[in-house]
């Protein structure tokens, strides 16, 4: 690749590169800025976990030397794969990364409920209609053993049973 090309997708500037750790500035990373505690982890943690793993007999002692390459070329690829999605993203028109916007909104409101104009509280409302009726029957005697029925409420000055 050019440098110019390099420099126009470089997300961090030039003056800041020098500040980068090492293991991001030697892979070349463009788009995937691990910071100093991630570069640790990467590259000292994996020839720790390497030899760990050679000592308790699980892998020979060549895996410290391979398993920090492979996760060097996992951090690597993860770059690249990034920089296509970016450029793949830039090619899409504004018009249609404001649509995709506006698909991908959450919805939030309040869902409307239609209320039966005879809908009262306490009161069962039967589906079976009537001969003679297109709408939905009342049941004008509810069950005495609702709450909400005045049969089934304490008078002031009364005891309830069991007390």
């Amino acid at each position: 690749m050019s440098g110019a090309l390099r420099g126009s997708w470089a997300t961090i500037p030039a003056e800041e590169e020098r500040y980068r750790p090492l293991y991001a500035r030697v892979l070349g990373l463009r788009f995937v800025n691990p910071g100093g505690v991630l570069c640790f982890l990467f590259f000292e943690g994996a020839i720790a976990l390497a030899a760990l793993l050679a000592l308790a007999e699980l892998v020979s002692w060549w895996a410290v030397l391979v398993l920090p390459a492979a996760v060097a070329v996992m951090v690597k690829l993860n770059d690249l794969v990034a920089a296509v999605v970016i450029r793949a993203a830039a090619a899409v028109p504004e018009q249609e990364r404001d649509r995709f916007r506006r698909q991908m909104e959450p919805v939030v409101g309040r869902a409307r409920v239609d209320w039966l104009p005879h809908s009262v509280p306490g009161v069962v409302v039967s589906a079976d209609p009537v001969k003679g009726e297109q709408s939905a029957a009342v049941d004008p005697a509810p069950p005495a053993g609702l709450p909400d029925t005045p049969a089934a409420a304490p008078q002031a000055g009364t005891t309830e049973p069991g007390s």
